[in-house]
């Protein structure tokens, strides 16, 4: 178990730094503050398709309309407290082919049941790099505090994330503020619906204006159908100017557990 006077020490980070635009639409996902159990392993295959995105390369960067993007996630559980996943980035669209945008690596560690929170707790950071032909800021560093609940049916995660650039051309403009909500509602044991909202406000001391603002807002379905298996699917429309208009989302998951189980 974390020793209680680690705690101030973790979340202490979140004054030092933080990736731009780290999950960008490659990986659109509101975390939980749960992690992986050790000893078992998460694969996911997250599918993301720009039905109506920038049509023109801007500073070099390949346009996003009718991108799709595949990335795939594994992360293995450490212990009862942390994670460490691993990211492959992709994009595919007519006239460029399949294309390897970059790699991240997120380790991650939460608050343990032990303690017996009214929330649940964790904090991740993710590290990596992206080819400047998909994002100009190279090489990023996010981190990314986790606070979630379930009551009864009803679900709410925050992730107010902070994002630096270590590479590009914003590398001057200090802390980018990235935060992700999602509320949801069991309608069945096996059928869960709620909204995803995605946002990029901008440097955390001079925040944008609402027109440069990303803001991205996801109605999603949520199956429940096994233990094993994670299925999550949403269509976002983005209301400003910055924004992609549509993006369609698919995420498919699959748990190993590599434990000895006793005779």
């Amino acid at each position: 178990m974390i020793p209680r006077r680690l705690l101030p020490i973790l979340f202490a980070a979140l004054s030092a730094s933080a990736v731009a635009c780290a999950q960008g639409n490659y990986e659109i996902q509101v975390y939980a503050a749960d992690t992986v159990p050790p000893r078992t392993t998460m694969v996911e295959l997250h599918s993301n398709f720009t039905a109506d995105g920038q049509t023109k390369t801007i500073d070099g960067q390949a346009p996003t309309y009718h991108a799709e993007h595949e990335t795939l996630e594994i992360t293995q559980g450490i212990n009862a407290w942390s994670e460490v996943g691993f990211y492959v980035f992709t994009s595919e669209q007519s006239g460029l082919g399949p294309q390897w945008v970059g790699d991240h690596i997120r380790p991650r560690v939460r608050a343990p049941e032990s303690w017996h929170w009214p929330v649940g707790v964790s904090i991740s950071q993710e590290v990596g790099y992206q080819r400047a032909k998909f994002s100009s800021d190279t090489w990023t560093w996010e981190i990314r505090p986790i606070v979630d609940r379930t009551s009864g049916r009803f679900y709410w995660a925050i992730n107010p994330a902070l994002e630096r650039t270590w590479h590009g051309p914003d590398v001057d403009k200090g802390l980018d503020f990235s935060p992700a909500v999602k509320i949801s509602w069991d309608f069945t044991k096996k059928v869960t619906g709620g909204i995803e909202y995605y946002a990029d406000y901008g440097d955390l001391r001079h925040i944008a204006a609402l027109h440069d603002q990303q803001q991205m807002i996801f109605p999603a379905l949520d199956l429940n159908l096994s233990p094993k298996w994670e299925f999550n699917f949403g269509v976002g429309i983005g209301p400003t100017a910055a924004t992609d208009r549509w993006i369609v989302k698919a995420i498919v998951g699959r748990r190993f557990d590599w434990a000895h189980k006793a005779d």
